[in-house]
């Protein structure tokens, strides 16, 4: 697992920090109001009063959808995909995100399938979601939230605009945001956001402004006036946000657990991209999901194990793949699947 450089150093709390800002402004405004819509609408799990041991690390899957503008939650796959762990022992936050793309088993599935991690949640929903990160990483998801996208629109105008400065020329879906400081609407913050092929660093990129426009969102929620947008605000949640998170456990996260936020570590899965039967892939060494594994462990309080799955396996009859070879190989429920480096 590499370490971010000082320039994505900034916390990747666009969706828990979204979440966790809101609540905590509805829980000081109408608590009762908002935890029936919440629970109407917002809330998947059984328990809408239960509440997490704040006192005990947790675990989040923290997933932006790509279902557009349209309000779809349950379809879309996971183009943002963060493990969130909160250690109050250390009073320390740790966001780890992981390539979109990387291959991954589906977990849950009748049969062998091996494909791109963010596919997950659109086969399976976040209960395959969450299976096939814990899988990949051995590690436990408690809890998981999802947040469409398409749905950053009406957030951003709740708020009443954001103010961001673009470090490049961004041109998506016949809206053009020139390099400079700008306060964008609801539509362009979507367009800055989207837009990911004119960047030369890809879908990194994407995930760097998307983190940009969600810290200015931030801001916003801390300004005295954003509480008059009640309405507003926990009416774009409704449609776009999903979580098994009950209400009182984001209220604890947004109060008792705040502490917790004030040291944060972000990290990234830097991994090797390819092409396997003419698609993109990333693929993660057997290293690198070991490093990685162990570090989340540490931050949950559990000992370090050997990773072992579907992954693991492939990178062992490949013994000889290091990110600069091109390999075949053939394994059980999978056909003839050929790795092919793009790093040079």
């Amino acid at each position: 697992m590499q370490h971010m450089g000082q320039s994505k150093r900034r916390p990747l709390l666009w969706i828990m920090g979204l979440v966790v800002g809101i609540i905590a402004i509805v829980a000081g405004i109408m608590i009762h109001q908002a935890k029936a819509q919440y629970a109407d609408q917002i809330y998947t799990g059984s328990n809408i009063s239960s509440t997490l041991k704040t006192s005990q690390p947790i675990s989040l899957l923290l997933l932006g959808t790509d279902t557009g503008a349209d309000g779809r939650i349950s379809k879309g796959n996971s183009d943002t995909i963060m493990v969130v762990t909160i250690n109050p022992q250390t009073k320390k936050t740790v966001i780890t995100s992981i390539p979109r793309d990387t291959l991954a088993q589906m977990v849950g599935t009748k049969t062998t399938n091996v494909q791109k991690l963010n596919a997950a949640y659109n086969i399976g929903g976040s209960t395959m979601a969450k299976a096939s990160v814990s899988r990949l990483l051995n590690i436990p998801i408690d809890y998981y939230a999802t947040l469409n996208m398409g749905g950053l629109k009406q957030i951003v105008d709740a708020v009443g605009g954001v103010t961001i400065t673009s470090p490049m020329k961004v041109s998506y879906d016949h809206i053009t945001i020139t390099k400079g400081r700008h306060h964008l609407t609801g539509k362009q913050a979507l367009t800055y956001t989207r837009m990911r092929y004119q960047d030369p660093r890809g879908d990194y990129g994407r995930q760097l402004r998307q983190q940009q426009v969600m810290k200015a969102v931030l801001t916003k929620l801390a300004a005295t006036k954003t509480l008059t947008r009640y309405n507003q605000l926990l009416g774009s949640l409704k449609n776009n946000l999903r979580t098994d998170l009950s209400f009182n456990d984001l209220v604890a996260l947004a109060t008792k657990d705040r502490a917790n936020t004030k040291h944060i570590q972000s990290h990234q899965m830097i991994e090797t991209p390819a092409w396997i039967n003419t698609s993109s892939y990333q693929i993660a060494s057997t290293a690198k999901l070991q490093a990685t594994s162990n570090a989340i462990r540490k931050q949950l309080g559990l000992k370090a194990e050997t990773i072992s799955n579907m992954e693991t396996k492939l990178n062992t009859l490949n013994t000889t793949y290091d990110g600069i070879t091109n390999l075949n190989y053939d394994t059980n429920g999978l056909d003839n699947i050929t790795y092919t480096d793009t790093t040079n």
